[in-house]
């Protein structure tokens, strides 16, 4: 069977017309390649990071040096995902509710606009794939394929909807066991 793109795209979960280069709080989940467990364990009912856990962890703790508009607000390592709350501030704006902005202007082919969501998490994964698959190498083992192609998202519009991800994301690891991504 031949590929056809009328028949076999990809649609985009992203809010059409919507700038993820805005200022806003944004909900961000991640999952490892197959959805395995490969950053670690729950131990009652915490995360317990394995080596590739704690490299997501220095890595995600770098986005905010490496971005002067990025804020990063609370996160969990899941051993096969991760959550986070990502905020973009612009010229000191403080507003959480995230703004209705013009199209997306000079983005490249894939959609991925300089310093937008879509390039934090690239960046990300790209830095926790590159770590790992140093260590793996280091210990003589193939490289690995660490995320699922893409990422999901959720603009967070106000406080209420900021605090009410907060605790979700906290809460995360008691949850594993009714958790959706929990294999």
């Amino acid at each position: 069977m031949s590929f056809d793109p009328k028949e076999q795209h990809r649609r985009s979960t992203r809010l059409a017309g919507y700038d993820y280069r805005e200022s806003g709080a944004y909900f961000v989940t991640v999952c490892a390649a197959h959805k395995r467990p490969v950053f670690g364990h729950i131990e009652n009912g915490a995360m317990r990071c394995n080596p590739y856990g704690s490299i997501v962890i220095e890595e995600w703790a770098r986005t905010e040096t490496l971005r002067a508009n990025v804020v990063l607000d609370e996160f969990v390592v899941m051993p096969n995902h991760f959550h986070a709350i990502v905020i973009f501030k612009h010229n000191g704006d403080t507003n959480v509710g995230a703004q209705r902005a013009a199209p997306l202007q000079g983005a490249t082919p894939n959609n991925v606009a300089a310093q937008s969501l879509g390039a934090v998490v690239c960046a990300f994964k790209s830095a926790v794939t590159r770590r790992i698959n140093a260590h793996r190498s280091e210990r003589g083992l193939a490289p690995v394929v660490v995320w699922q192609r893409n990422y999901y998202e959720r603009i967070i519009r106000d406080e209420t909807e900021l605090n009410q991800t907060r605790r979700y994301i906290f809460e995360n690891p008691q949850n594993w066991d009714t958790d959706a991504e929990h294999p």
